[in-house]
């Protein structure tokens, strides 16, 4: 009888241990993007289709850049905006090289989307799922140059932050009311919070700025 219970007993474990095994060995699910993730090469792109706020992200890019090209008034042009990105998309695909791959395409995605829409005013045309916001401007007391801010809704949420010659992607966090965001860079820390037209930021080296959205139109 013992030696059964050790057979019985050993079969179990060698079953639940192929258990885990199959579930380690089966690869994330793959998200839809704008290129095809089957035939994925780079390591990004690999880490795109795997992410969902990047896949996500990619998508409202592809989107937007897509409008650009049907603008012949944006600044650039349609053709250098097609250059421009493919520049751009090997810039992104380079972060596989820094500490925080993820981060770095993030911000890179980010910072994309407010050129894109920047330049171009049929890319600033609201659509229905809200994925992109901006650039609205943004004056603080106490800041010389205006605040330049593009929201990119990709749960979780970021936004990009351009004055003078410094921008930064910075990241959403949980806030009972408006929205919040915070990250830092080689510099310190930054945090922006945002309340109707009202909005407090910081960053290294400042107290909180009091600022107030622009109006647009």
């Amino acid at each position: 009888m013992k030696t059964l219970t050790v057979i019985c007993t050993c079969l179990l474990a060698a079953s639940a241990a192929t258990s885990l095994c199959a579930r380690a060995a089966t690869p994330a699910p793959l998200f839809k993007t704008s290129f095809d993730c089957a035939s994925a090469s780079a390591t990004v792109e690999k880490l795109i289709c795997r992410d969902a706020q990047l896949a996500r992200m990619d998508r409202e890019l592809d989107r937007l850049y897509r409008l650009a090209l049907t603008d012949e008034h944006s600044v650039p042009p349609p053709g250098k905006v097609s250059t421009d990105q493919q520049i751009w998309t090997l810039t992104r695909n380079q972060c596989f090289i820094e500490a925080d791959p993820k981060a770095c395409t993030v911000s890179r995605y980010a910072e994309r989307a407010h050129q894109l829409r920047q330049g171009s005013a049929i890319v600033r045309t609201k659509d229905p799922d809200r994925l992109t916001e901006g650039p609205l401007a943004i004056r603080c007391a106490g800041l010389n140059a205006l605040i330049a801010a593009t929201w990119f809704n990709a749960d979780p949420g970021v936004v990009y932050l351009r004055w003078a010659n410094s921008s930064i992607t910075l990241s959403q966090e949980p806030a009972g009311t408006g929205r919040r965001y915070s990250g830092k860079d080689n510099t310190g820390y930054f945090s922006f919070s945002q309340t109707g037209d009202d909005v407090l930021f910081q960053k290294p080296g400042s107290g909180t700025l009091r600022c107030k959205m622009e109006p647009t139109g």
